[in-house]
């Protein structure tokens, strides 16, 4: 009888337990996965290095990709000698005590609002309010306390960063850091100094005039007349630059050539050059100033596809589409990314696929379960405007990753030589950038 009252309690202890276990597992919902082109990826990246720290001390990633997930977002971001130098140590060091973390959450929230706004309708809307993303706090950000010193700075598709003069210091915040101090006129703000008496002239000395934002020092004469190589910057990669500036052909060939010479790659060229007319289509691209991230698989993962794999029409161009990243990528920044947010989606030239890249073993892994590669040779080439990364595998889109037939693998003279399809990179790449197309 015992034993029977024994059985029949473990049997319901152990009901429950599974019951609870798998509500445990329905109510876990999987972390939203980020683009690489999104704009919290690109602050990340950015030259707002302050505001990036402070966000990641702040673990507010989390949040933040989920808000870009459901919505585009308008960053207002300080300059790093706002939030280095501006700030009153004693102040900042309030925002950085652990117990505090939520006033440093409020006052980074309170530069974010959960709208698209372009510098354009803020500029024409200047006396609306804007709701931030700050909880709980009633006050709004207005075009007249912004003080945007690069307007549009930043502009993705999920969302814009603005480069704003200063920190923007919600009342919620202020207060609490009053009320630590008990002292409610206190100043997160530091003062500014004295007058200063200019010693020669027992006046006072006048502010410098500002100096424009990106302006170049101001030399003494005799430095400025000194010989010397020009310092006028090289002008900026993108579409729509000049494009007489680049020399997509040679920095096709070049990097073609270190794959020859780097050693292991060398299928990978003579798909590019010889089977398909790729390379001659990706020096007209970046002659019209696009840039791209090549995932080059190595000689002994592409000794792995079969004649099947690339037998139809067009299918080694195909299979490279997907090895085509339209941005510039190095191993330092890929990495860095996927470190922060687990899963990454880069776009490819292959639309509208995309492959997913997560941080595995200290290095990056992309694509999926069955057709994985990881990343084993880091920047073979990278002259800021083509990156080429070595991988260990092929990639395929998901849907395309199936047990392929028993074929012979691929080798030397076996290959199927597909008819090249001259043109159709430039006019997937138009496809993907629209308008700065020409």
């Amino acid at each position: 009888m015992d034993l029977q009252i024994y059985g029949f309690l473990f049997t319901l202890f152990l009901t429950f337990s599974i019951n609870g276990a798998t509500l445990q597992q329905k109510t876990q919902t999987p972390s939203p996965q980020i683009n690489s082109n999104s704009v919290l990826v690109a602050l990340l990246d950015s030259h707002y290095t302050e505001l990036s720290e402070l966000v990641e001390k702040a673990l507010l990633l989390q949040p933040l990709e989920e808000a870009v997930t459901k919505h585009n977002i308008t960053i207002f971001a300080p300059r790093n000698e706002a939030l280095e130098l501006d700030l009153d140590p004693e102040f900042k060091r309030f925002l950085l005590e652990p117990g505090n973390i939520k006033s440093l959450q409020n006052l980074l929230l309170f530069h974010m609002v959960p709208a698209r706004v372009d510098h354009s309708s803020l500029h024409h809307t200047r006396n609306n309010n804007h709701t931030t993303l700050c909880p709980g706090e009633t006050e709004r950000l207005s075009g007249n306390n912004l003080n945007i010193i690069h307007p549009n700075d930043i502009i993705k598709s999920d969302g814009i960063i603005h480069g704003i003069q200063k920190v923007l210091i919600p009342k919620s915040v202020q207060q609490s850091f009053n009320n630590r101090r008990n002292l409610r006129s206190i100043s997160a703000v530091l003062p500014q100094g004295a007058p200063e008496i200019d010693p020669r002239t027992n006046r006072l000395k006048k502010n410098p005039k500002p100096v424009p934002a990106g302006a170049p020092p101001v030399l003494p004469i005799y430095s400025a007349m000194a010989p010397g190589p020009s310092l006028a910057p090289a002008p900026a990669p993108g579409p729509g630059g000049n494009h007489h500036h680049f020399d997509g052909e040679t920095q096709v060939k070049d990097f073609i050539q270190t794959l020859l010479h780097y050693g292991g790659y060398n299928e990978l060229a003579d798909i590019l050059v010889n089977l398909t007319s790729l390379a001659t289509e990706m020096g007209r691209l970046v002659s019209e100033g696009y840039v791209l991230t090549v995932l080059a698989p190595n000689d002994e993962a592409m000794a792995k596809l079969t004649t099947d794999q690339l037998s139809e029409p067009g299918a080694p161009e195909q299979i490279m589409y997907y090895h085509l990243i339209p941005e510039y990528q190095t191993e330092e920044s890929m990495y860095n990314s996927v470190r922060r947010f687990g899963k990454l989606k880069y776009d490819t030239l292959r639309l509208p696929h995309k492959v997913v890249a997560e941080e595995a073993d200290g290095s990056v892994k992309f694509g999926f379960e069955e057709g994985s590669a990881y990343l084993i040779d880091p920047d073979i080439y990278t002259d800021g405007r083509i990156s080429v990364q070595g991988i260990d595998g092929v990639l395929f889109p998901v849907e395309d990753i199936k047990v392929a037939p028993k074929s012979a693998p691929v080798v030397g003279d076996a290959k199927v030589v597909a008819k090249p399809r001259r043109g159709k990179l430039m006019e997937v790449a138009c496809s993907m950038m629209g308008s700065f197309c020409h």
